[in-house]
Formats: structure tokens, C-alpha cells, sequence
């Protein structure tokens, strides 16, 4: 729009206005131009903006003079948190070995409430430290020197004393893992090898260390083992076949060399079939997940069970399947039914225990594993009569 179009619509805007008045009888007339309503105009609305632009900048002043004092208050109130740990260290080391004394006495109690109380006097044949001597040497020699550092010294030796308490509690119920273990016919090295597989590992480096230089203490080491090799042992001990897989007694035909049902010739039987109705519920042996679900030559519906560390147990001449491949289980899941499919002359649970893909009796584990365990389990946390 030009110029002059401008100032026209500003003046259909503003046109000029006549007023009259009257004053001592007599009428007079006041013409306002529309140039003149045009300049009060801006004069209105340019008072009108200074005003918002004032208040607006009072506005921006507070917010910021209020962010700023927050600010201040808030690294004040770090320096002072700092500070004052820093005046409990250097005028109370006391209270500050006080403090690490309870939280020690947490530690303590923590770990007898999950395993029972530690074992605190090493027994024969036990390769494991026992640092409490030495370490009231220690403390004997820093309050000499330090009194002031007494305190903190003690708490060392707690701590020491706590690693290698740890330590024997895990190498005990390692030992009456792998006793177990072996009453069973199994080797407990082979099972830990088998169950600590590297070839399928891996993860971000987290070095572990105890000292500012970056190495660790040989006791923490230590126990870092023993509670590795326990857990191994444990979890092989919790895998073996130890509830028995259907829920009847009897047994048509055992483990080994018998007469085979169909031909009436001398054949090997790798297994254990439990004699029961269709329909009857089947249940996991051990703890472990399962590995297969479907029909194998000759047993017809199939189900296994991996325990790992090698050993796998298998269902078969099923009904129906009440688990999946993938599935963790634990000892007596229902995991299936009995029936008659595959290779049999009548409904009956056909059960196997494999090592490294070799059938084994399974008798010896479910008439003996229920009472190993039990002994295994009350030993726990470790004491070793």
C-alpha cells in the first residue's frame, strides 16, 4: 500500500471530528483535524508500550535475582556439607570410626541373617588366612603411633577378619557340595569345568580392586574364589535328579539288559518305566530348563529336561506337554502327562538320565539324592561337623 493510501485509511480511521459548547448563552464550535486525533493516538499507545517494556524488564530482574540467590544458597549448602565432613574427619575421628563401626555391625548381621552365623576358627586341613593376630599387631602399633587413628585401624581388622570368615563359610558348603556330589557316582571338578564354560561368555571390563593403586588384597581375592566355586557346586548339587518323575511307586522295567516286549530278545533298556494311568501327571527330576519338546523315534512324545553341567533327563511315550522349550522348572514342576505314544504296549512313563549323552541308572540318584541333599542342606552355612 502507498503512502497516500496510508494516510487514507488513517483518516477514514480518524476523521474530523466537530464539537460544540455553549458558554454564557452563546454556542461555539471546536474542530478536532484528524492529524490531531492521529498524534494523541500515537502518543497513547507509545506511553502504553514504555509502560509494558518497564514492567517487563522489573520482571526479568527478579526472576534472574531470584535464580542467582538460589544458586548461591545451593553451592553454599555443598561447601558447607563438604566442610563439615571434612571437621568430623579432622576433629572426631571418634565419632567418624563410630559411625564405620555400626555400619560394619549392619554388614554382620546382614550376612548371618542369609547365611547363618560365620565360621571365625579355621579348621584342619583349611588353606584359608587367619589375619587376627597380625592384625592386633597392627592396631597396637598405629596407637602408638596415631592415637588418633585407633579407631579406624580396628575397623580394618573387623573388616579382614569378616573377609576370612566369608571365605570358610564358602569353602565349607563347597566341600559338602562336592561330598554330595560325589556319594552320587558324579566327579565335582568335571561339573564345575562344565559349568563354568567360557566359550560363551563375555561383557564391559570391571576391574575389581581394593587399593588405590589399582591391585586387590590376596584375602579378597581368595573369597571371591571360594564363593565362585561354592555357587558352581551348588547349582550342579541342585540339578541332579532327585524327585522322583511320576507319582506311583512301581516300576515295570528297570535300567539295563532285559527281554525286549515286542520281540521277546535280549536288548538294552536305558531307563525306568513308572507303570500308571493316561492322564497321570509327570514332574521335572531336578531343577533346570527345558530343552526339548516333541517326538523322538521309538518314545513318541518327548520331553527333556537340560540340568546342565552335562546332565539331561528324558520323559517319554507322553499324553500331553505342560512346559515349553525354554522353560526354567524347578525339582517337581508339573511339566507333562503319561501315555502311551511311541514304542509301548501300555500307558507308562519311560524316564532317562543322561551324562554327556550316556544313559546312567537313574535309581541311584532318586533313591539316594533326596537324603544327600537334605544332609548337604543342613550343613548349611557350612559348619563341618
Amino acid at each position: 500500500m502507498s503512502a497516500s493510501g496510508v494516510m487514507d485509511r488513517l483518516r477514514t480511521l480518524f476523521p474530523e471530528r466537530e464539537f460544540f459548547m455553549r458558554s454564557q448563552g452563546q454556542v461555539r464550535f471546536i474542530k478536532i483535524s484528524s492529524k490531531l486525533q492521529m498524534a494523541a493516538a500515537g502518543v497513547v499507545a507509545a506511553l502504553l508500550l514504555a509502560w509494558v517494556v518497564t514492567m517487563a524488564t522489573v520482571a526479568i530482574s527478579q526472576i534472574l535475582s531470584t535464580h542467582d540467590r538460589m544458586a548461591l544458597l545451593n553451592r553454599e549448602a555443598k561447601v558447607t556439607t563438604a566442610e563439615s565432613r571434612v571437621a568430623e574427619y579432622r576433629n572426631d575421628l571418634k565419632a567418624v570410626a563410630a559411625d564405620l563401626n555400626r555400619r560394619q555391625d549392619f554388614i554382620d548381621k546382614m550376612a548371618d541373617s542369609q547365611f547363618g552365623v560365620l565360621p571365625s576358627d579355621p579348621q584342619a586341613g583349611e588353606t584359608v588366612s587367619d589375619s587376627r593376630g597380625e592384625a592386633g599387631r597392627t592396631v597396637d602399633k598405629v596407637s602408638a603411633a596415631l592415637p588418633e587413628a585407633t579407631g579406624l585401624a580396628r575397623i580394618e581388622a573387623r573388616q579382614l577378619a569378616f573377609v576370612e570368615r566369608l571365605t570358610r563359610m564358602a569353602d565349607r558348603r563347597a566341600l559338602r557340595a562336592a561330598d554330595a556330589i560325589r556319594t552320587l557316582g558324579l566327579n565335582p571338578e568335571q561339573m564345575i569345568t562344565q559349568l563354568n564354560d567360557r566359550s560363551a561368555q563375555g561383557g564391559p571390563l570391571l576391574h575389581l580392586a581394593t587399593s588405590a593403586d589399582g591391585t586387590i588384597d590376596p584375602r579378597f581375592q581368595r573369597m571371591g574364589m571360594s564363593l565362585a566355586r561354592m555357587n558352581l557346586l551348588e547349582r550342579g548339587l541342585a540339578g541332579i535328579p532327585q524327585v522322583e518323575p511320576a507319582d506311583m511307586d512301581y516300576v515295570s522295567s528297570g535300567f539295563g539288559y532285559r527281554a525286549d516286549p515286542f520281540t521277546g530278545e535280549g536288548a538294552f533298556h536305558a531307563g525306568l518305566d513308572f507303570k500308571g494311568p493316561i492322564g497321570a501327571p509327570v514332574h521335572a527330576a531336578a531343577k533346570g530348563v527345558v530343552s526339548f519338546v516333541g517326538q523322538k523315534q521309538g518314545y513318541g512324545n518327548c520331553l527333556e529336561i537340560d540340568h546342565g553341567n552335562g546332565l539331561l533327563t528324558r520323559y517319554a511315550h507322553l499324553s500331553a506337554f505342560h512346559a515349553r522349550v525354554g522353560q526354567p522348572v524347578k525339582a517337581g514342576d508339573f511339566v507333562a502327562q503319561i501315555g502311551s505314544s511311541g514304542r509301548s504296549t501300555g500307558p507308562h512313563l519311560h524316564f532317562e538320565v543322561r551324562i554327556n549323552d550316556r544313559p546312567v541308572n537313574p535309581r541311584p540318584f532318586l533313591e539316594a539324592a533326596p537324603h544327600v541333599l537334605e544332609e548337604a542342606r543342613v550343613g548349611r552355612p557350612g559348619l563341618r561337623k
